[in-house]
């Protein structure tokens, strides 16, 4: 008997684990993951909403801003109708500081921005140099035959030049005691005209 109840014993405890785990492996089939279809969408949702929110009060909160630093700039309207010529004439005198101030703050800002700039290229040539990596600069594309040809025109507007000069004789400018002192002169005055044209 005692084997018969250490039988029954373990058939129930096996019955128990068998339960278990088919318990298990329905709760599994059941559960599908955390992350559900239908909850991913929902997620989704509040997520673009949340999005569109914080994109909203972005645009506002740079439009308030971009509303105040205009009002500071260029002050409230000013009334014109009932102004006397002393008081247009102060108006005005008060726009044109304003203005001038302005494009004087306009003038440095872009001063500073270019400084900056020119500052940044330094210093990533600087960082550039101390790592070893050189940036090729663009280079522009020229065409291989154009040099050639300029080299080619130069040298034949040098050889045309030299056809062109006209050779001068040493008899030329030697004065013979038969010729008169106006015979040969004339000549030898006309050839060094002809070569300087």
């Amino acid at each position: 008997m005692a084997d018969a109840d250490k039988q029954k014993e373990m058939d129930a405890k096996k019955a128990e684990v068998r339960a278990r785990l088919e318990a298990q492996a329905a709760g599994k089939k059941n559960k599908k993951g955390f992350m559900t279809p239908e909850r991913k969408k929902k997620l989704r949702l509040l997520l673009r909403k949340k999005a569109a929110e914080e994109l909203k009060k972005e645009q506002e909160r740079k439009a308030a801003e971009r509303r105040k630093v205009i009002d500071e700039r260029c002050g409230q309207p000013k009334d014109l109708e009932s102004a006397s010529e002393d008081a247009l004439k102060q108006i005005c005198k008060e726009y044109f500081d304003r203005m001038y101030q302005c494009e004087s703050q306009k003038y440095d800002m872009e001063f500073e921005v270019r400084k900056r700039g020119f500052e940044i290229n330094e210093l990533n040539i600087a960082v550039n140099d101390l790592r070893g990596k050189f940036i090729k600069p663009t280079l522009k594309k020229v065409s291989k035959y154009e040099n050639k040809f300029a080299k080619l025109q130069k040298k034949a507007a040098e050889f045309n030049f030299r056809n062109q000069l006209k050779t001068v004789k040493k008899k030329e400018f030697s004065m013979d005691e038969e010729e008169g002192a106006g015979g040969e002169g004339g000549d030898a005055a006309e050839a060094p005209a002809e070569a300087a044209a």
